[in-house]
């Protein structure tokens, strides 16, 4: 009986060391997610996993973190739930901030300027100004700034919108005829034209907004952390490197992706952090 005891005991004991080895490896593993089909910043490889601006972005994320990334592949719409959730530590998609979302988020430093992009067909008349949308019917990711942009501006200007699942689903109905323009990100926009001969980017509305990083608002030492790696991937130019792998240009001065912002997160959004930050990176 006494050797049955210790034997449960030194198993409980065994199970205990086994699971608080573990947790520090746990800890340095941080969930996230993207929507797979929002290329250049995330596309399927052809032999399988990710590839894209973001998910270059994901890979040296960790070297200045020292922390292992997982990325995982979903729609859009899912990824603010997902985080709520805790399903995702962060959303390492490309987020566009704003006010209305600084109130239920924290963000990183930005990383990239977002405008506003259309996509037609190349047989197309050009859509010049958002006068032009009147009578039309565009496309948006579902749970985007674009959809809340359409959403906005629709009865003032006349146009309908359709949403979507995935951006690459709202990109083919316009080349099936069923809309007359795609919205979405500049950079995306133009990558979808660039592949596709039968597309061609037009209107391009100017925002003054970036693109950063969403974390939930109990967790700004992670949002801190990760704000301090973009502003050593500026500093060394990693950033920019990635810049001009997948938008095929060198950051302009005074952009999101060459500029280091005094303390955490995107100054004038809620949120943010003005407390001078020193840069430690590894």
């Amino acid at each position: 009986m006494i050797y049955r005891k210790l034997n449960r005991s030194l198993f409980a004991v065994a199970v205990f060391a086994a699971a608080s080895l573990s947790l520090p490896a746990l800890a340095q593993t941080l969930k996230t997610g993207i929507d797979a089909t929002f290329a250049p910043h995330a596309m399927a490889k052809l032999g399988g996993g990710l590839q894209g601006f973001n998910i270059d972005l994901g890979e040296e994320l960790s070297k200045k973190l020292g922390k292992k990334i997982d990325i995982e592949g979903t729609e859009f719409s899912a990824l603010i739930p997902g985080l709520n959730a805790k399903k995702y530590d962060f959303v390492i998609a490309p987020v566009t901030v704003t006010p209305e979302r600084s109130k239920n988020m924290l963000f990183s430093d930005g990383y990239l300027n977002t405008d506003y992009g259309f996509v037609q067909k190349k047989s197309a008349p050009d859509i010049k100004t958002v006068e032009d949308l009147k009578g039309k019917t565009i496309t948006v990711n579902k749970g985007s700034a674009y959809e809340n942009w359409a959403r906005d501006n629709a009865e003032k200007l006349g146009f309908k919108y359709d949403v979507f699942g995935t951006n690459a689903d709202a990109v083919q109905a316009v080349l099936a005829g069923r809309a007359d323009a795609n919205m979405s990100g500049n950079t995306s926009s133009a990558w979808s034209a660039k592949q596709n001969p039968d597309l061609k980017a037009t209107l391009v509305i100017s925002t003054g907004l970036v693109w950063a990083m969403a974390f939930r608002l109990d967790d700004k030492a992670l949002r801190n952390e990760m704000s301090m790696a973009i502003k050593c991937m500026k500093q060394d130019g990693s950033l920019a490197k990635i810049v001009e792998k997948w938008l095929g240009e060198k950051p302009k001065p005074g952009s999101a992706a060459a500029t280091i912002t005094p303390g955490f997160g995107v100054p004038g959004m809620e949120g943010y952090d003005p407390t001078p930050a020193t840069l430690a990176c590894k």
